[in-house]
């Protein structure tokens, strides 16, 4: 008798944990072939506001590790994603593979994203003494400013370099010590599904990083609106950046955007950076009298 495989049923990631939309929808996702593959989550405004409630429980003790220490945990996420490139391989080809974008072009986008990861993490415990200072004043004062984390990032992913663009919007936001409510490539979804199983057994604590699936146009005006995001960042189409920076004037967040008609080079050098820290960073500056 012939044996069936065991094939996998995709979750998404949240609080830790792998969850089913709780409206129990899903969407197909076919591969190279156009043969069904697996059914994705389809995630909905409720899995959001959920996401954003982990988030919340997972920041304020995430906030309060050493830079030091976040530095090793993502350090050591990138050894797991080098651990397993098969896999990722295998994910990044489901749904996606051409002539133009096969094993080598897979293994390429691998490479990048664990470079992309070290990156961070050789910041993780410097970024705070560049961006931080002490400033001179005309008075008897110490004047001197710091950094904070923002809190809970929003991020789009686009449909390109589906596990490169996420993790290059994910990690310097987790550098910084915000924590993360990611929506993942609707058309390449399974890399962050892949993603979210190595962030299981990481030493990221649960929480730091939610990982949806879905599809954008019911997904965006919840992140415009909702008041516990204090940052959107990532790709939109123009229709979605107005809608997005409407709702954040209205619930007061800061937006950074790429086009999506304009797409970015997310293997160079423009995508990384002290700078892309500093973007979901607040500074807080403290005068102190001298002599007191």
């Amino acid at each position: 008798m012939s044996r069936l495989p065991i094939t996998k049923t995709p979750k998404v990631y949240v609080g830790g944990a792998f969850i089913r939309s709780e409206s129990a929808r899903t969407f197909p996702l076919l591969d190279s072939a156009g043969n069904f593959f697996a059914n994705i989550p389809q995630c909905s405004r409720k899995d959001l506001r959920n996401a954003v409630e982990a988030a919340a429980k997972a920041g304020p003790g995430w906030a309060k590790r050493t830079p030091y220490n976040r530095g090793q945990i993502i350090y050591r996420l990138a050894e797991m994603l080098e651990a397993r490139k098969s896999d990722l391989t295998d994910a990044l080809l489901v749904g996606g593979a051409t002539p133009s974008r096969g094993k080598a072009a897979a293994l390429r986008e691998i490479t990048a994203t664990i470079d992309r990861l070290i990156h961070y993490a050789g910041w993780a415990d410097k970024y705070e003494q560049v961006l931080g200072n002490v400033n001179p004043v005309a008075a008897p004062y110490f004047n001197f400013t710091v950094t904070e984390p923002m809190g809970i990032i929003g991020l789009l992913a686009p449909e390109q370099a589906p596990l490169l663009a996420l993790v290059s919007l994910i990690a310097p936001a987790i550098t910084s010590g915000n924590t993360v409510v990611a929506l993942a490539s609707t058309a390449q979804p399974y890399p962050a599904i892949v993603l979210g199983e190595m962030l299981a057994t990481s030493d990221l604590p649960g929480g730091v990083v939610n990982l949806l699936t879905g599809f954008r146009k019911e997904m965006v005006p919840t992140f415009a609106t909702h008041a516990h995001l204090r940052a959107i960042a990532g790709v939109a189409n123009a229709e979605e950046r107005k809608q997005l920076k409407l709702g954040a004037a209205d619930s007061v967040k800061r937006v950074k955007l790429h086009h999506a008609e304009d797409p970015i080079d997310w293997y160079s050098d423009k995508a990384e950076g002290l700078y892309e820290i500093r973007d979901h960073l607040e500074f807080k500056t403290t005068w102190h009298p001298i002599g007191a």
